[in-house]
């Protein structure tokens, strides 16, 4: 096989060991059709750019099952070189409470194959493994102080050092300050990566108060639930037309389901002026590399999602 030509959309898939190895073999497999080579053995992969990739592209996409040939040596091989030469996928996530961060990110997950990870989740790990950056965040956390942005940038960099985040990664929730995204900047700099792309979830604050007031939670998986747009299976409704909390149940556990303290109209007023306050600045110092796109997240899912794509191809506002 003399040539292995990918469309930039699959190479940005290739960190789920699953789409290489089909991609490779749909690709393969459109080269020996036309006489490019013989089957069999270690075949070494040439990975470029061009016409054909789209060609690849499209016989992966009506031809899912590909003969699936290609040496597992030579999928590691065409791994490494993509996340050695090709540019780290680092994207941040905003939107105010109940926009549906939680929603989007796993899609984007299930997409572009990089995890999203959470301030939160990440700082708990960190003090769960008692790493020594972990330690420091747990000190000053038991002494009742708050974790500085050093410390949360540290976290970060040791995540990101991790296998699953070589091709790329997903922020939620941070940078939350302009100087967090300035500390952000510096610390993948050193390691030659910037953010490639940032994306606002849009939604009117008046939108906001009907899903926040109906969310509910699953404390250890983060699953999400809301009354009315996506209530959990167990829900059953009171007397007075509202969800017995006994019943609020997460679907794939069967534990309890809990209601964020904040998650109230009083509190999403403060939250929702501090978020404004806070966020303008960061998409402004990100605008001028032309990383920035906006979504409308106040319209069907189905349309969300198609305007979330359309935002994160290269280029897309």
């Amino acid at each position: 096989l003399s040539n292995f030509l990918f469309h930039t959309d699959m190479l940005s898939r290739l960190a789920s060991r699953s789409i290489p190895r089909v991609a490779a073999a749909a690709a393969g497999r459109r080269a020996f059709s036309s006489g490019g080579g013989g089957g069999g053995g270690a075949v070494p992969l040439i990975l470029g750019l061009g016409a054909g990739g789209a060609a690849a592209y499209g016989y992966l996409s009506q031809n899912p099952s590909a003969l699936d040939f290609v040496p597992a040596s030579d999928l590691t091989a065409m791994e490494d070189k993509f996340a050695t030469y090709w540019p780290r996928n680092v994207m941040i996530i905003f939107g105010p409470p109940g926009s549906g961060k939680g929603t989007q990110g796993p899609k984007i997950e299930g997409m572009l194959g990089i995890p999203q990870l959470s301030t939160g989740d990440m700082l708990r790990a960190a003090v769960k493994n008692q790493t020594e950056i972990g330690k420091k965040a747990q000190a000053i956390m038991k002494s009742g102080g708050l974790v500085s942005d050093d410390i949360v940038v540290g976290i970060i960099k040791d995540r990101i050092a991790e296998p699953d985040c070589k091709f790329g990664f997903i922020l939620d929730g941070f940078p939350r300050t302009l100087p967090q995204a300035q500390a952000l900047d510096k610390m993948l700099a050193l390691e030659g990566a910037a953010v490639t792309k940032v994306v606002e979830l849009d939604v009117p604050d008046a939108i906001l108060e009907e899903r926040i007031c109906g969310r509910w939670i699953h404390k250890d998986s983060g699953a999400s639930y809301h009354v009315k747009f996506k209530p959990p299976k167990t829900m059953k409704l009171g007397a007075d037309g509202k969800p017995d909390p006994a019943t609020m149940l997460d679907d794939a556990t069967g534990e309890a389901l809990y209601q964020r303290p904040d998650d109230t109209a009083t509190a999403l007023v403060k939250r929702l002026s501090e978020y404004h306050k806070m966020t303008v600045p960061i998409l402004k110092h990100y605008s001028p590399n032309g990383i920035v796109g906006s979504v409308n997240a106040n319209q069907e899912m189905a349309k969300v999602w198609d305007d979330m794509q359309a935002a994160l191809k290269s280029g897309g506002k």
